[in-house]
């Protein structure tokens, strides 16, 4: 994990599972409640990458396949749920709406859920390559 670096005017992105929204696969949070002190000090915006790109809440599980998040933007790796359907569309477009989002708002990073297809950073996700690869800084939790 990286030391997470800011200053009370910046603006973060972070997954929306970590301040107890129910939008993971299973339809549960993964709430982490020493990131609400944060609440106090940045400016937050809640995302879940994969409800951006249209799946809903449940979904079955996904997992990818074949290289990781950057190898799956350049069509190089897909995203494959459960019951072996490709979801990587769906997976990209939700990072591409993140993406969106974090230059619109003029972020100054991200933080996001560990072990994602999505947010993860080891093995890296499909959103935190995105953001990455556009020169954001990505924290994992």
């Amino acid at each position: 994990m990286t030391s997470l670096q800011w200053r009370s005017s910046d603006t973060f992105l972070i997954s929306a599972c970590l301040l107890g929204v129910n939008c993971r696969y299973d339809g549960q949070s993964k709430s982490y409640p020493p990131l609400y002190g944060l609440i106090k000090h940045l400016r937050l915006v809640p995302v879940c990458p994969e409800q951006l790109g249209g799946l809903p809440t449940p979904r079955r599980p996904a997992e990818i396949k074949g290289g990781d998040g950057l190898a799956v933007l350049l069509g190089r790796a897909q995203v494959l749920n459960n019951q072996g359907e490709d979801v990587s569309e769906a997976f990209i477009r939700g990072a591409r709406e993140v993406l969106k989002l974090a230059q619109t708002l003029k972020i100054r990073g991200a933080i996001l859920k560990s072990r994602s297809p999505s947010c993860g950073l080891d093995p890296l996700g499909v959103t935190a390559a995105a953001l990455r690869q556009a020169g954001f800084k990505v924290y994992e939790f």
